[in-house]
């Protein structure tokens, strides 16, 4: 089916991830020590050598579950180590009161982090809006934050452009409404081996927001492309859905995500240049 729908992501895909993170992390450390009264400086290194050292796949947990790859940008190692610290050491033991400790630090070291562009963003943000198809860029981030982003990178048509911003792509919960599409979803799929723990499916708040795109664009799953950085989570639901989707393949891209690109046969795509997008359309 021919592609009348574009949704992207935004950080990792069309930013310099790892140089934008740097001043988060340390934010985002401070702040969580200041938050629980413990100097945690070393076991932080400690507990993030272990992990980068490590051939398992840690994944990041919200609600017991593990949710995307803890390594896959500073933003996600960042959280994954804080909690590692928060059990470790008897903090936070409230999951509901870590759960809003945590992403209020979030939100608040967010606003810290830096700007930088992957050198092609702009050229194919342009590319894409002059192809005349409604483009969306649904993510984590607040709204205003990467509309600020966006403005300073100023492609041509930026006034199509659309931001559906705190996506809450990680939240393993029901949609705003019962939705038969989503009911028919399994709760989550397996890569054959390459991945031992499943990848959950059930998103309700990503969903709502790609739902919410598919009614105002009178589209659907199957004639949007969707592109991302991480697959599980921002192509796994889109592609379960019956979407295209594209992975935008990180440096440190791990083998369940290509292996999980590559069993959707000719609805995945994976290549490192977001300029790769183009061509599907």
């Amino acid at each position: 089916m021919a592609i009348r729908c574009v949704v992207l992501d935004f950080d990792g895909t069309f930013t310099d991830v790892v140089a934008e993170g740097a001043p988060f992390v340390r934010h985002f450390r401070k702040r969580l020590f200041e938050r629980t009264g413990r100097e945690l400086e070393g076991e932080w290194a400690e507990v993030e050598a272990e992990v980068l050292a490590s051939t398992e796949e840690h994944g990041w947990e919200v609600g017991g579950r593990a949710v995307a790859p803890a390594t896959a940008d500073p933003y996600l190692m960042a959280n994954f180590v804080a909690r590692r610290l928060c059990d470790r050491y008897g903090l936070l033991t409230d999951t509901a009161e870590r759960m809003e400790v945590l992403d209020a630090l979030y939100r608040e070291s967010y606003s810290r982090a830096d700007t930088a562009f992957k050198p092609e963003a702009r050229e194919v943000l342009e590319a894409l809006l002059e192809t005349g198809l409604p483009v969306f860029i649904v993510t984590n981030a607040h709204t205003a934050t990467v509309e600020a982003k966006l403005d300073m990178l100023a492609p041509r048509g930026r006034e199509r452009l659309r931001v559906h911003g705190d996506a809450r792509k990680f939240l393993l919960e029901p949609p705003a409404e019962p939705d038969a599409l989503f009911d028919a979803l399994p709760e989550s799929m397996r890569v054959e081996g390459a991945l031992v723990r499943p990848i959950f499916l059930r998103r309700g708040h990503y969903y709502d927001a790609l739902s919410h795109i598919w009614r105002e664009t009178d589209t659907s799953p199957e004639a949007t492309l969707v592109a991302g950085d991480i697959f599980e989570l921002d192509l796994a639901l889109p592609a379960a859905l019956g979407a295209q989707v594209q992975l935008v393949a990180r440096a440190n891209c791990l083998e369940y995500e290509r292996r999980a690109i590559a069993d959707l046969g000719a609805r995945g795509g994976i290549d490192s240049s977001l300029r790769a997008l183009l061509p599907r359309l």
